[in-house]
């Protein structure tokens, strides 16, 4: 069965950086797209920014433009977000999702703190 599995948060300051990882099973990866979302207490999980699997297309919400990066490792069946100059608004429980067979998956979530 699909599998994703996040890891790689915690809390930093301002300013600092934070490298997520999603490691998936079950499907074979390098196929398809992958994608993390994010969601903060109170409000709707939102897109932050999504891998094709030829990993030359990407695309990324206005909010983390220029400060975000996804890749992936097929070889490894992982996907990356590496999070650089992080604010305290992207605090959130980061997930990791794929779409496979008409079906969409979600990791269990890695909680991302900023904060002085």
């Amino acid at each position: 069965q699909v599998q994703l599995v996040e890891s790689g948060g915690g809390f930093v300051q301002p300013g600092e950086s934070l490298r997520l990882s999603c490691a998936a099973s079950g499907f074979t990866f390098s196929l398809y797209v992958m994608s993390w979302y994010r969601q903060a207490p109170g409000k709707e999980r939102e897109f932050v920014a999504t891998i094709a699997s030829s990993s030359r297309d990407t695309t990324y919400a206005e909010s983390v433009k220029g400060r975000f990066t996804i890749s992936r490792e097929n070889g490894k069946n992982t996907v990356y977000l590496q999070m650089n100059n992080l604010k305290p608004e992207d605090t959130s429980v980061y997930y990791c999702r794929t779409r496979s067979g008409g079906r969409t998956y979600w990791g269990q979530g890695t909680q991302v703190t900023v904060s002085s």
